[in-house]
């Protein structure tokens, strides 16, 4: 019951859709721009770099809140699997971001979202070996794609390692069903960007741009 609650937490959190509210305060339906993606890459590329932070940072911390309530809700009663809680909330959050129901679920693709559940569930280190995998691959490819399918591949690992070195005070069945609930969320990320793998092998992949929108 647990897990259930942390899951319906997490999407009333992703249900918070950034760049269709940033979208239609500026008078747009991002949903009918660009990619049609309710995501912080195609609010960058079409309504401009402040679009893409608002809906980026906005994505991002409504899971690490989700994430947040759900360690204040059951800190006391299940702190013996907190961590696998926390990962549950995000899958929520995640989920919602994805999958709006009054959007008709068609929402984002989650990368922004799990990018919040990096930071909420994993350390620093890892967080910022993410980070820099993320730039240097977009600096040099100019492939948002590939930098955000690289950061989930490191998330996954990220739980992994650390739950294998015991920095979750887990282990057992709990533990494992944390790696896939991570392994679910890393898999779900890239089965959304199938249309950018696609493109990615065919050459036709969209480039990036950091230009003034007009």
């Amino acid at each position: 019951m647990e897990r259930l609650i942390c899951i319906g937490i997490g999407y009333i959190f992703g249900l918070f859709q950034t760049g269709y509210i940033y979208g239609k305060l500026h008078h747009v339906d991002i949903r009918k721009m660009g990619s049609g993606n309710a995501g912080s890459t195609n609010a960058l590329r079409t309504l401009g770099i402040k679009a893409g932070a608002v809906t980026f940072f906005g994505d991002c911390f409504k899971c690490i809140f989700a994430v947040l309530i759900a360690r204040l809700i059951f800190g006391n009663t299940k702190g013996d699997i907190l961590p696998l809680l926390s990962m549950y909330a995000g899958l929520g959050a995640v989920l919602g971001h994805n999958f709006p129901f009054y959007m008709k679920f068609k929402g984002g693709k989650g990368i922004a979202a799990m990018a919040g559940l990096l930071a909420a569930t994993t350390n620093i280190w890892i967080c910022l070996i993410a980070l820099a995998v993320f730039v240097t691959i977009v600096a040099a490819t100019k492939y948002v794609s590939v930098g955000s399918i690289a950061v989930v591949i490191i998330f996954f690992a990220g739980v992994v390692i650390r739950g294998q070195i015991g920095d979750y005070g887990m282990e057992g069945a709990p533990l494992y069903e944390m790696y896939v609930v991570a392994g679910f969320l890393a898999l779900m990320a890239i089965w959304k960007h199938r249309a950018n793998i696609g493109r990615l092998l065919n050459g036709t992949e969209n480039k990036i741009s950091f230009g003034k929108k007009k």
